[in-house]
């Protein structure tokens, strides 16, 4: 009986991730373009150096380029790889604020 549930639940939680995949992707490329926004308006406002700019968007053709990569090895991305890529834009998102608000300007 506890193995039939063990089954079941592992059963829908396969189905559960493989519905939620597409948007999933679509987030991260949302996301991505979000952050690129972020940046623009960063550099607009006077809130990034030269400097900060330009490791930022180097952050993020890294992120990019991986995206790019995974993408080309097979069909979409595997959880691995969107979970890889989510960290990737997380530590990226962090990095923008911290440039935005560390009192340096242009």
């Amino acid at each position: 009986m506890r193995i039939h549930k063990l089954f079941t639940a592992a059963l829908l939680g396969a189905a559960a991730l493989g519905l939620a995949a597409a948007p999933a992707e679509a987030r991260i490329n949302q996301r991505q373009g979000h952050q690129q926004g972020r940046i623009y308006h960063g550099v607009q406002d006077g809130q990034l150096t030269a400097r900060e700019t330009f490791r930022l968007e180097r952050e993020q053709g890294r992120i990019a380029r991986y995206e790019a990569r995974s993408r080309a090895d097979g069909p979409g991305l595997t959880g691995r790889e969107r979970y890889r890529l989510e960290r990737m834009q997380d530590r990226a998102s962090r990095d923008i604020y911290r440039q935005r608000h560390d009192g340096q300007g242009r």
